[in-house]
């Protein structure tokens, strides 16, 4: 068989296997074209089946963002220059004359054809079942607080909130690319603080890191000022620490507000004013500054605690007010240990008829263990321990009671502190209110007040709430509502 024509003028004789190279052939005549394939087809599968979930406009999770524009390009590239010097090594093979590679353009395609079923059908049985399930994953709060960050407290706290079905990403990552490399460098940190063994427990609040995504940017996808609140009711259960738990009830009526109703959101922002505040300490529990705009006449209003001069102030740091600096546990909130306790007890995860479970209760909640494992054992045996010396004939009569009430116990210390973290009570204050810190009273204490003294920023009750009943034991107004029922059923459970 010939090789081929001579070459004109007398050249060199050129073989028609070297001379022309379809296309099929070099394709498939060196395993890194192969594998080059592999790679840009993986990648490209991947995208399409990751699509769907950017449609609504941007890449909420930024670890949805790494595999879609850093592994998913990086991938194709590779795998597009693999295949490239596969080509050229497989044309060298091909004047090599190696027996081994196939030249003939049928069972080359043929060939190709095989391959390529093989790699899409394997694509689309992997994506279909694991790729976008995996994206998905990555939105959950089960990747973020307990796969990749181990952020324990965080992320059983965001279970038992409000805001438990909202991913970590939507509050946490400001939408854009700017917060996406924000997002990154950050968690960047946060990996080596964590290979390390060097991240603080406990892990520093947002808003005291100085990390905190604006509210703006966050809170205020979902919240807005233009929505109307009057007002909200708020029922506060608490139980004595005597025999009978004799139990009680706080009812408040929260005056909400906003931009069209007197009230906290009204006379804070929503109401056509800008308030700005300085903080001596990295907890902002001390705020010795407070400036107050209207933004439509330009008027501003300058407070300083009593004692204090401008020229005192003047060097701290001053941050416009947000959502957060009130709601700075909107979902991670911690309660104190008696609060924790009445809460278990008003909703009959222990019961209250177990006589000086409210005091046994709190005093085993209260003692400090070195480790969970430790509070799992010395809790229920505490608990158990004193039912069965002090009562033994309601601990012989109420045994699955007794259970119940150590395992409700046990739950309340599960959710609110975590030793290995370095979380227990108070650890993590709650700015929400007045009883358990500062809160609302760090300015608005009585002693906030402009230079001349005639205003000062103020400290009336009924400017945020109004006492419909004080520790009362069958609340009329809860009667009147209908709630009454309610609650003594959930007593009963």
């Amino acid at each position: 068989m010939s090789d081929g024509p001579a070459a004109p003028s007398g050249g060199p004789v050129v073989p028609d296997w070297e001379r022309d190279q379809p296309w099929i052939v070099l394709l498939t005549s060196h395993w890194l074209t192969m594998v080059g394939l592999v790679l840009g087809i993986t990648a490209v599968c991947t995208w399409l089946f990751t699509l769907p979930s950017t449609l609504p406009g941007h890449v909420e999770n930024p670890y949805k963002g790494v595999v879609l524009y850093f592994m998913l390009p990086f991938a194709l590239v590779v795998g597009l220059a693999l295949a490239a010097l596969g080509i050229v090594l497989g044309r060298r093979r091909i004047r090599q004359r190696l027996p081994a590679v196939v030249v003939d353009r049928r069972a080359a395609l043929y060939r190709l054809i095989l391959f390529m079923a093989i790699t899409v059908g394997v694509n689309l049985l992997v994506g279909t079942q694991l790729t976008y399930r995996a994206v998905v994953y990555m939105d959950t709060p089960q990747f973020c607080g307990a796969t990749c960050h181990a952020m324990r407290p965080e992320y059983v706290g965001h279970q038992d909130s409000n805001h438990a079905s909202v991913a970590c990403a939507e509050c946490h990552i400001v939408p854009g690319a700017q917060g996406w490399v924000a997002a990154k460098m950050n968690g960047t940190r946060q990996m080596f603080e964590q290979i390390t063994d060097r991240y603080p427990r406990p892990v520093l609040p947002a808003l005291a890191s100085g990390r905190l995504v604006p509210s703006r940017e966050t809170c205020e996808r979902c919240h807005w000022a233009e929505k109307m609140v009057a007002s909200r009711l708020r029922v506060i259960p608490s139980y004595a620490s005597d025999e009978q738990n004799s139990d009680s009830y706080t009812v408040l009526e929260m005056l909400v507000g906003g931009t069209a109703m007197e009230g906290i959101h009204h006379a804070h922002f929503a109401g056509g004013y800008e308030i700005s505040y300085a903080a001596s300490d990295p907890k902002e529990e001390t705020i010795p500054w407070v400036e107050r705009r209207n933004v439509r006449t330009g008027e501003t209003e300058t407070y300083l605690t009593q004692g204090k001069t401008l020229a005192e102030v003047a060097a701290l740091p001053r941050h416009p007010m947000q959502c957060v600096d009130c709601h700075n546990r909107p979902t991670h909130a911690f309660q104190p240990a008696d609060a924790a306790l009445d809460r278990a007890l008003a909703l009959g995860a222990v019961p209250a008829t177990l006589p000086f479970i409210k005091k046994q209760g709190l005093a085993a909640l209260q003692t400090r263990y070195e480790s969970s494992a430790e509070a799992a054992q010395n809790i229920p045996a505490a608990i158990d321990a004193y039912y069965r010396q002090t009562y033994p004939q309601v601990y012989a009569q109420r045994k699955a009671d007794v259970a119940r009430a150590v395992q409700g116990i046990l739950d309340v210390y599960n959710r609110n502190v975590f030793p290995e973290s370095g979380v227990t009570w108070g650890t993590y204050a709650n700015n929400l209110g007045h009883l358990d810190s500062p809160g609302c009273f760090r300015c608005h204490d009585g002693s906030h007040a402009t230079a001349s003294g005639k205003d000062a920023i103020t400290q009336d009750c009924g400017a945020c709430h109004q006492l419909l009943a004080m520790q009362e034991s069958s609340p009329d107004i809860l009667k009147t509502l209908g709630l009454w029922d309610k609650i003594e059923a959930l007593k009963e459970r």
